[in-house]
């Protein structure tokens, strides 16, 4: 029997590019005949029609699996939710706008073939984005190369090939707040690097403007290193042993020279300051108890409203039950 492949593609509203990318696909993976192919969709709750365009395409290539969740729970749940329904030997993940050249799923393969459990799309250039975002990026990944306890591959994305035992550790992660790049990074089986040319969009817009860019570096940096709540405690005891200081100096001031009535500026920058610093951190405390607080509900990542499997999956569940 043929190992088999499975191809996971998250969409949200991606009406305009859904057929463009199924037909390169296609021209892809139909010459690669010693593998058995699976394309999971992934519906995340999209408001155009994205569903129908899932369905149509299904109804013509018995490859497609279709999962389509109940409401829109965000990129990274979407991918966990095909990574659950995937039955293949090997796994890739792909966006649907086809920024990540389908090409490169043969040197994937290959890759996965000589033993990597994983292998990930490193970009060399980012066509169709602006300076600021390709500066922004470029700067959190060092940031977490810094702060983090893991190493996270700069100018990455989720564009990927995984074994099936990686897909399978990462499965058992159950986290609401999925910082995926650093969850894939962080299982540690044999990577492999493969360099390319990331393209603009084909179709459509981006879902990521810079509010969801920021939030997302803030879920990444409170997923994987506690390091800013380090911060707060060094700081405020630096900030006590600088108050102490002060204290002792103002006393023996006072004891020699006297003190006049003065001092009305000094006082209010010194009380602004230290009010910032404990609001800022208050903050950031308040980012980590927020995430215990959702962890601690236990509610499930997702819901599927329909799940249609492909023809190879319903054979490979036939062959199971005998």
């Amino acid at each position: 029997m043929k190992k088999l492949i499975s191809i996971v593609v998250p969409a949200y509203n991606e009406e305009l590019v859904l057929p463009i990318f199924h037909s390169r696909i296609d021209s892809i993976i139909k010459p690669i005949e010693k593998y058995d192919w699976e394309i999971v969709f992934v519906n995340d709750g999209s408001r155009d029609s994205t569903q129908n365009i899932i369905d149509n395409i299904q109804s013509c290539d018995q490859r497609i699996s279709s999962v389509n969740l109940s409401r829109n729970f965000g990129k990274e749940i979407a991918m966990t939710a095909g990574l659950e329904h995937a039955r293949g030997d090997a796994i890739i993940v792909i966006d649907a706008d086809l920024q990540d050249p389908p090409e490169l799923i043969v040197d994937f393969i290959s890759a996965w073939e000589n033993g990597f459990d994983i292998a990930y799309a490193r970009r060399t250039h980012r066509d169709g984005e602006t300076w600021l975002k390709k500066y922004t990026a470029a700067q959190f990944y060092k940031l977490m190369g810094k702060i983090s306890n893991i190493h996270i591959p700069a100018d990455t994305g989720d564009y990927r090939i995984m074994s099936r035992r990686t897909v399978d550790a990462i499965l058992q992660l159950r986290e609401h707040h999925r910082f995926m790049k650093g969850i894939f990074s962080w299982v540690g089986y044999p990577s492999k690097a493969i360099d390319y040319r990331r393209e603009a969009r084909a179709a459509g817009e981006t879902k990521f403007n810079y509010w969801k860019l920021w939030n997302f570096a803030i879920e990444g940096i409170t997923s994987f290193t506690i390091l800013p709540l380090k911060i707060a405690t060094y700081l405020g005891v630096l900030v006590s042993l600088l108050a102490f200081c002060a204290g002792i100096w103002t006393v023996l001031k006072t004891i020699a020279w006297g003190e006049p009535v003065a001092g009305y500026p000094t006082l209010i920058v010194t009380m602004l300051f230290l009010g910032g610093i404990q609001l800022l951190f208050i903050g950031i405390l308040g980012e980590y108890i927020g995430r215990i607080f959702n962890e601690t509900k236990n509610r499930p990542l997702y819901f599927v409203q329909s799940y249609t499997p492909a023809n190879i999956i319903k054979k490979l569940s036939e062959i199971d039950k005998r």
